[in-house]
């Protein structure tokens, strides 16, 4: 049996991963799936929790946590997908939609 200290570790390793991607890169895209990669992290953790007390509590949290990053998923793609056909980039320094 893997101890728990150990998801507790990958999954903090996995957030730092993401929250590197997000500060660092400047592509939309990349931007998502580091934000989708700390979601999982923070899923992990819950689910080895969940595991180590015997608890359905922290898997069925994960459950709704899989369901809105799905919808976040959705509709992140469906708005860069439209900058994209507009601004013809997906670099977030070149996107300035709110800037009238």
């Amino acid at each position: 049996m893997v101890p728990t200290f150990y998801y507790v570790l990958l999954s903090a390793l996995l957030f730092c991963v993401g929250v590197t991607g997000v500060l660092i890169r400047r592509n939309a895209l990349v931007v998502l799936m580091s934000v989708e990669l700390m979601l999982n992290s923070a899923n992990l953790a819950l689910v080895a929790f969940a595991h180590a007390r015997q608890d359905v509590t922290g898997q069925l949290l994960v459950f709704f946590v899989i369901v809105v990053a799905a919808a976040e998923v959705a509709v992140g793609l469906a708005l860069l997908v439209t900058i994209f056909r507009t601004k013809q980039t997906t670099n977030i320094d070149d996107i300035n939609v709110l800037k009238g």
